[in-house]
């Protein structure tokens, strides 16, 4: 297992864990990856939606940038389809992934290295449609600094766009040993902490100690994508095991999904 030491605060990204800078910077993660999440269910659902989105509203060749990309997999059979990629992540050994993936099946895919909240340097109105899958917007320290990387989205995408988003559920912890106890405590902690906001977790993850996740409840997260400019044209709560669109969505929806894959409209 690797050790892990800790980066002084101030040298962190804007939004950036501890946990997930080293998570981030792990080479053996970046390699095991797709064989990590080879069986994971939600994988094969959230490429559906995108194909089936692309394939409603995009045009070959449209440029799909996917914010948090780790090793590619959503954005092999984007580019397979006839669109060009752009693969945007914090991680150098995630992106030396996607890179030669890229050169060996000849992949329009162009590798960014950058943090998902500061994304200046890429022009307005340049990228036709966005992905953040795998709730890489959780992963991100701070309600302003979310809210920042959704307003970056928005930003660049061109009027018509679309951004199709995964996050996971806050109430779902109902569910889970000692869930309840957490919510509890979570919700009480985030009233007098101006360090904790609700929805806040921290837990160990593949060995690496400290890894922060925000759990979102579906009106925070609506309000967050309206704010952005972002209006939900579809919305597929999650069932959790196996990861599909839950049964019955019409009982409770917000109470018993796992999670949700929102495809929301740039205005």
């Amino acid at each position: 297992m690797a050790k892990y030491k800790n980066k002084p605060l101030w040298q962190l990204p804007k939004g950036v864990s501890q946990g997930l800078w080293d998570y981030s910077q792990s080479a053996f993660i970046a390699e095991d990856y797709d064989e990590y999440f080879s069986h994971t269910s939600l994988f094969d659902l959230d490429q559906e939606i995108v194909l089936e989105t692309l394939e409603r509203v995009g045009q070959a060749g449209d440029l799909i940038a996917d914010l948090g990309c780790g090793t590619g997999r959503a954005l092999e059979p984007v580019v397979q389809a006839g669109y060009q990629g752009l693969a945007i992540d914090l991680s150098w050994p995630m992106l030396r992934v996607v890179q030669q993936k890229a050169d060996k099946q000849n992949l329009n895919i162009q590798c960014l290295r950058a943090n998902l909240v500061e994304l200046e340097i890429l022009a307005d109105n340049s990228i036709d449609h966005c992905l953040c899958l795998f709730s890489t917007l959780g992963m991100i320290s701070g309600a302003v600094n979310r809210e920042s990387c959704l307003g970056h989205i928005s930003r660049i995408l061109k009027p018509g766009g679309r951004f199709i988003l995964h996050i996971h559920n806050y109430w779902y912890n109902l569910y889970d040993p000692g869930g309840p106890k957490w919510l509890i405590g979570n919700w009480f902690k985030s009233m007098f902490s101006s360090k904790l906001e609700r929805g806040d977790r921290h837990f160990s993850y593949r060995g690496v100690p400290n890894m922060f996740l925000h759990v979102f409840r579906y009106r925070e997260i609506k309000k967050c994508l309206l704010r952005a400019g972002l209006v939900i044209e579809k919305t597929v709560p999650l069932y959790a095991q196996p990861q599909k669109s839950l049964l019955k969505q019409w009982l409770l929806r917000d109470l018993r999904a796992s999670g949700w894959i929102f495809v929301t409209r740039h205005q």
